[in-house]
């Protein structure tokens, strides 16, 4: 696979690369899903299938999963300490990337990838099966956080004042100018308030793949970025609405730009534009 000048690219494996090691023990295959009936209805043989709303976040507190709640969710996965852990999903990769930096939060070292997701996959004829695979639990371990790679609404307060670093915003030109709260199709709900934060650029994360849902070359990207001062030495917040595709922006340049200090603010527009007191600016 051609590693289109990203600076790493081993974090992204083909279509052919996931076919061959379907069989392979040290790996684990996940599917996380926008649609959350998509998995049932054909899978990858082998993979796991994680619900965006129950097992990537806690919906009571509206947060990432605790400590406990993470180790429970890759422990009933078969997934060890070891594993290596392939993900892929549909609507290239939002939710998977979701996971992704998930799991790179809690500090799992080997996380990889399908470049294209489920798209991809499904457009190349490649085979699905309905069955539910049963791994025997594990006894994974949190050994690290890496707490550097989120924001919370108190550091992005925060940066505002600085200045010192960039914020994007990943949703859609709608959204970041104040004309819709929500993407296309999904239901206007989730904050008081339309609009974005004072300062923030606008790349929609679309604009980082192609049609084939793989992602663009690392010169395509940076032309996407660049002008608007990012470089590898000043840090990065990207946000969206809920955190989904702003985690996906969060990939693309902490993994294939190779810009060190970026981070997801996973509470987004769903938080900042209810919060009481804080600037946002329209248009």
């Amino acid at each position: 696979m051609s590693s289109n000048g990203y600076a790493n690219p081993e974090v992204l494996v083909d279509t052919d690369w996931a076919t061959n090691n379907l069989d392979n023990e040290n790996i684990r295959f996940v599917e996380v899903d926008v649609d959350t009936s998509t998995y049932e209805k054909g899978h990858i043989p082998g993979a796991v299938g994680w619900n965006w709303q129950i097992d990537t976040q806690d919906a009571v507190t509206r947060d990432i999963p605790d400590e406990e709640a993470f180790t429970a969710l890759v422990r009933r996965s078969g997934i060890s300490n070891e594993t290596t852990v392939v993900l892929y999903g549909d609507n290239n990769n939002w939710f998977a990337t979701y996971a992704f930096w998930l799991l790179k939060y809690y500090g799992h070292e080997k996380v990889l990838l399908i470049n294209g997701g489920r798209k991809k996959w499904e457009a190349e004829g490649r085979e699905l099966v309905v069955d539910i695979p049963d791994y025997a639990p594990t006894a994974y371990q949190v050994t690290t956080i890496d707490k550097d790679i989120r924001a919370l609404r108190d550091f992005v307060e925060a940066s505002l004042e600085e200045g010192a670093r960039t914020l994007i915003d990943v949703r859609s030109a709608a959204e970041y100018s104040g004309e819709s709260l929500a993407p296309e199709g999904i239901p206007q709900e989730g904050s008081q308030r339309g609009g974005h934060i004072p300062g923030a650029a606008n790349v929609p994360w679309s604009s980082t793949v192609a049609d084939d849902g793989s992602f663009k070359p690392a010169k395509a990207l940076w032309d996407l970025y660049e002008p608007l001062g990012v470089s590898p030495d000043k840090e990065v917040i990207a946000y969206c609405r809920i955190g989904e595709r702003s985690s996906h922006t969060w990939f693309v340049l902490r993994y294939l730009l190779g810009i060190s200090k970026v981070r997801n603010y996973d509470g987004s527009w769903t938080e900042w534009g209810s919060l009481i007191g804080v600037p946002i600016e329209k248009g």
